[in-house]
């Protein structure tokens, strides 16, 4: 049903608010706002009563699909439900009210949960230092990259070069590509994992850094990562984790027991706190000692047995500087340090253990129905390829595009690109048995319908307000404006 704009709604003379006669001096416009920075005309603001933005808006929020309502196995993204209890706390007005300009000693309660954030964080990830201030994965890259190009420098040492795995998110060649550094792509095995040969020719002295996640994009393990690590070392270059795969390590496994010299985090993946639609987010980025001079300012410093206890400082002659104002996302930070305190290590392990086991359940009732491009014990994720079904004139965006009308969103396509019709799915620990046996069934009706009628799947969804956009009209001829 098409749901009207606002513009549209919008009767002359309506009022959504009346407001009473002003009980002060008033002074005109004209009086206050030089007349160069004044508009020439009135904005085309809707008028529209209170009701009708309220029902408008609430509409609006029943055609969304999200982790409260649907399932949502959106590969790489680890799309877990968030516990409520996480927000009401990120609410509390001591934490709320807290204003980025206070006193520091007016404000040790929040600067001792962040210090305790990052040791947390430090314990999980095994790193010794970690900044909170990154507001996302892919900023949390390129800070990562930032302190990579300045240890080389502190060397003296100009390296160009940063190696990316060809099944590697887009973020890590675009982080590099902004700090300045050649991307160098390394292949894949015939496993799915780093091709060490490969890796072997391409490392050299021009090497800063690999970038790597590990588990990988197709959700397997990268076996040979302490011999990658010894490759990256031998030539002085540093190894990078991309932690937007860490949900099934957790209490189990920890990259700097692998050899990372750097990691960064997703807080909004792994310790679950709402995200989507472009935020909110937080990337905190953790390293070796060697490397924590470099850190971005100001960092949080515990000092022992003076008053305050806490605080923060910007007195590190080498850090790259500061890289967003005041000290990051701290509604996330919140929600992730009670959701670390709220599992303690055993409950982490058990968040790792149940996301290994749901992925791999799912990967066993369905590579029956789709080909399986590598074949192995899975993590957190797994990648189907739909070649079979493409075949039949299917796509994997056909199949995404059906999954709509069952109230599923649609699992990551057509990525990682080394799996052709990809289809990559991540159901993570906090989907139930059920859950999942019900994505199962819809996936085989699926694949009948692909069977039956291919014809039909070229035009699904048709539950959806919109079935099918013009994707590519919507990104180079964008309406932002009425």
């Amino acid at each position: 049903m098409y749901q009207k704009l606002l513009s549209e709604l919008s009767s002359s003379g309506r009022r959504g608010v009346s407001l009473p006669s002003s009980d002060v001096p008033s002074q005109k416009i004209e009086e206050m706002v030089p007349l160069h920075v004044r508009r020439k005309s009135a904005p085309r603001l809707p008028e529209i009563s209170e009701i009708d933005t309220v029902r408008h808006f609430t509409n609006l929020s029943q055609k969304n699909m999200s982790v409260d309502t649907n399932f949502y196995p959106l590969g790489s993204c680890t799309m877990k439900y968030n516990p409520k209890i996480n927000d009401e706390l990120a609410k509390i007005h001591r934490f709320a009210e807290v204003h980025p300009y206070q006193p520091q000693e007016t404000i040790q309660g929040i600067l001792q949960l962040l210090y305790e954030l990052e040791q947390s964080l430090c314990e999980i990830c095994g790193m010794d230092a970690f900044t909170l201030q990154p507001a996302a994965g892919a900023h949390g890259e390129f800070v990562g990259l930032l302190i990579t190009r300045a240890y080389h420098l502190s060397r003296n040492d100009q390296r160009t070069k940063v190696l990316v795995p060809d099944s590697s998110h887009g973020t890590n060649p675009a982080s590099a590509a902004l700090c300045g550094f050649q991307v160098v792509e390394v292949r894949s095995n015939n496993k799915g994992r780093v091709d060490l040969a490969h890796l072997k020719e391409l490392a050299d002295s021009q090497t800063a850094a690999l970038m790597l996640t590990n588990p990988n994009t197709l959700g397997l393990f990268e076996d040979e990562i302490l011999k990658m690590a010894e490759v990256i070392h031998t030539v002085g270059g540093l190894l990078y984790y991309d932690g937007a795969n860490l949900n099934p390590l957790l209490g189990i496994s920890k990259p700097g027991k692998m050899g990372f010299d750097i990691v960064h985090l997703n807080l909004h993946k792994t310790f679950s706190t709402p995200h989507g639609a472009g935020g909110p987010g937080a990337g905190p980025v953790g390293v070796k000692a060697k490397l924590a001079e470099f850190l971005p300012i100001p960092r949080v410093v515990k000092k022992n047995g003076d008053s305050p206890h806490f605080s923060l400082r910007e007195d590190f002659p080498r850090s790259i500087g500061k890289v967003r104002a005041f000290y990051g996302n701290i509604g996330v930070l919140i929600r992730a340090y009670v959701y670390i305190r709220a599992l303690g290590a055993e409950g982490l392990r058990e968040v790792a253990e149940a996301a290994i086991l749901n992925a791999n359940y799912l990967r066993a009732r369905l590579e029956k129905y789709f080909d399986l491009p590598y074949d192995g014990t899975n993590l957190h994720e797994f990648v189907l390829s739909a070649s079979r079904q493409k075949a039949k004139g299917v796509t994997a965006l056909d199949i995404a595009k059906r999954l709509l009308d069952y109230g599923i969103h649609a699992p990551t396509i057509y990525f990682p690109l080394v799996v052709q019709e990809a289809l990559m799915i991540e159901p993570t620990e906090t989907e139930s048995l059920q859950t999942l046996d019900r994505f199962v069934e819809v996936l085989e009706n699926i694949c009948k319908e692909v069977e039956e009628d291919p014809a039909k799947l070229h035009q699904a969804p048709f539950t959806t307000p919109i079935s099918r956009p013009d994707e590519i009209r919507a990104a180079r001829q964008p309406i932002l404006k009425w």
